[in-house]
């Protein structure tokens, strides 16, 4: 309608100017002419007529290349049609790509996702889609192919892409795969929170805490993970250096890294049990003796008294006499009883033993209490005494179990 008023509104104010210019030629006396010549002939025409046949013609060829412009332009306003219906249709596809694959129709999914995918806007997520449906289905050659054609039809996206290639590995367990491609990632883009979080859950799964060590800084400057998160890590990754330190049965390595582990770390629960656990699994429970009784005497824990009691000290009346000094500040504990009555059979002091396997278990019945004091009168030569502790202990682990 717009076009219409367009070209009628020149079209009659053409012909009103027209109307008024004859009227004006019209009442002089000589209203003018116009002569042509063209070889031997020649036309001769008033000049109202001239006009009148000059606007026809101007408004005739107007139309007519009007006319052919738009022929001109039907193939390609037919080929855009053609290119928004299928657009149209993409995005209807990616839609109904991402519902099957939601409920769990894989097959269907992907082969709408595909089909659609070179006419679509956004053709990288009918590709990513499409992988991680084949990958539900178990098609893994097909779940490759789709990476491979996300990341040609969009080389510019190489960083979402190579995170859609890695989770899918890492829920894979492909968690070698996953990781050469979290490193190149991690090469071109060193500080992505995407990037750092799957190489964390990766050297995870591979248990290489020492690739965890040097991520850990860039997971706290990034904000991947909160303070509190990385502290936890943190320990995490000593403990665990600290487990492999001890499989190699490597001393040294213990004791540097130990010397490495920050003083908040140290304190952090668990942390500092490992670390005396380990040294005694690897024989050198004297080098921690010290230490340890330091660590109790500062802030007691049940855990770090069973692994004084197991520490093979060059001096046990010391050690008996340490632990002694405790008693009064935890009487009727009866863990610290029972390590007293285990380091007094140690130095011989056999009645001593007694009274206190005997007050440990009179405070908390334990299986171990009942064992050590069974092996004690057993060795006196009382077994009748040594049977019952025996009997007791085994009803008592019967009832825990």
């Amino acid at each position: 309608m717009k076009k219409l008023l367009y070209f009628l509104a020149p079209f009659l104010s053409v012909i009103v100017i027209a109307f008024f210019a004859y009227q004006w030629l019209q009442s002089l006396d000589n209203p003018g002419y116009v002569i042509m010549g063209i070889g031997h002939w020649s036309l001769e025409k008033t000049l109202v007529e001239f006009i009148t046949g000059l606007a026809i013609s101007f408004f005739i060829l107007y139309l007519f290349f009007r006319l052919l412009g738009w022929l001109f332009r039907i193939p390609g306003q037919l080929k855009r049609r053609g290119i928004n219906i299928k657009f149209n249709r993409s995005q209807e596809a990616l839609i109904a790509g991402l519902v099957d694959s939601a409920e769990g129709n894989f097959e269907r999914a992907e082969n709408v996702l595909i089909k659609h995918a070179p006419h679509s806007g956004a053709p990288l997520i009918h590709y990513l889609t499409a992988a991680r449906a084949a990958q539900s289905r178990g098609a893994l050659d097909k779940r490759d192919q789709y990476l491979k054609q996300a990341a040609d039809q969009a080389p510019d996206s190489s960083v979402a892409v190579g995170l859609t290639q890695a989770e899918l590995h890492l829920s894979g367990k492909e968690f070698d795969q996953a990781l050469s491609t979290l490193t190149q990632l991690h090469s071109i883009d060193p500080a992505h929170a995407g990037v750092l979080k799957l190489l964390h859950q990766t050297y995870k799964h591979l248990g290489d805490w020492e690739g965890i060590q040097k991520l850990i800084p860039s997971l706290h400057q990034n904000k991947v993970l909160m303070e509190a998160e990385v502290k936890l890590l943190e320990a995490e990754v000593f403990i665990e250096l600290l487990k492999q330190a001890a499989g190699q049965g490597d001393v040294e390595k213990i004791e540097l890294l130990w010397v490495e582990i920050p003083k908040y770390i140290k304190n952090m629960h668990g942390v500092l049990a490992t670390y005396f656990t380990v040294m005694l699994e690897v024989g050198a429970g004297a080098k921690i003796e010290d230490e340890l009784t330091k660590a109790l005497s500062v802030n007691w824990d049940e855990n770090l008294l069973i692994l004084f009691s197991n520490i093979p000290s060059n001096d046990v009346e010391k050690q008996l006499k340490m632990a002694e000094l405790w008693l009064p500040f935890h009487a009727d504990n009866a863990l610290l009883l029972m390590v007293l009555g285990k380091l007094s059979v140690k130095c011989n002091e056999f009645e001593k033993a007694k009274a206190y396997l005997t007050q440990s278990i009179t405070a908390t019945p334990t299986v171990q209490a009942y064992q050590l004091l069974g092996d004690l009168m057993l060795e006196q030569g009382d077994k009748d005494s040594a049977s019952q502790c025996y009997k007791q202990g085994l009803e008592l682990l019967l009832v825990a179990g």
